[in-house]
């Protein structure tokens, strides 16, 4: 019995030296990529990634949650537009535009706080036809050396990826059905100016104040 204790024993501590090993080696950086094609334009399906507020119209982990706690700042859309979220199912998180490059792609840093992870979310639209847009959602960053983030990278692919799929697949739905709202967020806002007033030469006669004589 003692011995096959001490087999055992040697067992687990050779897997966990093992398991161990294979974190240590592992790469620290990760990417995961899904896409989908969606029946709209793309100046329609832009404003569904580029504007924070579209958000919570299609990402999985609001359905999860109806409760999610999310909040913005800064501009609506664009460099410095913010959104983050607390739940106690799906956990917390924070999301900064960085980039823009309008009907083309959006750069978002997103940070985990519960982790002290970070990483950056990039989603490309790109038009296949006039009336259907492929739209790419990926993910990549680098968790440095901190051994369970590393475990997280490894795994990021089969953890995330079905969520971005589920995700795109809510996207697809909501703007093929919301074609008018999309369209009023791609529409260039109307910018009124109003003509400068045409300033008068000063006559000689009012050099002086009111009620002094002129001189000839």
């Amino acid at each position: 019995m003692k011995v096959v204790k001490i087999v055992l024993g040697g067992l687990v501590a050779a897997l966990l030296f093992f398991v161990a090993f294979l974190v240590f080696v592992a790469p620290s950086d990760f990417s995961v990529a899904r896409s989908i094609e969606i029946s709209a334009p793309k100046a329609y399906v832009f404003p569904a990634v580029n504007k924070l507020k579209n958000w919570k119209h299609w990402m999985i982990w609001a359905e999860r949650d109806p409760n999610m706690e999310i909040t913005y700042s800064g501009p609506d859309t664009g460099i410095g537009s913010k959104s983050a979220w607390q739940s106690e199912s799906q956990g917390s998180g924070e999301m900064e535009c960085l980039a823009t490059e309008l009907d083309k792609s959006v750069t978002y840093r997103l940070y985990f706080p519960d982790f002290d992870m970070a990483s950056e979310v990039i989603m490309k639209v790109e038009e296949v036809s006039p009336e259907v847009t492929r739209v790419t959602w990926l993910n990549e960053g680098d968790v440095g050396g901190n051994p369970i983030n590393k475990l997280f990278a490894m795994n990021m692919d089969s953890m995330v990826g079905p969520d971005f799929e589920a995700g795109l697949s809510n996207m697809k739905k909501w703007v093929e059905s919301k074609p008018e709202a999309l369209e009023a967020d791609a529409a260039p806002a109307k910018i009124e100016s109003e003509t400068p007033a045409v300033m008068e030469p000063p006559s000689n006669e009012t050099d002086q104040k009111e009620g002094q004589p002129v001189d000839k």
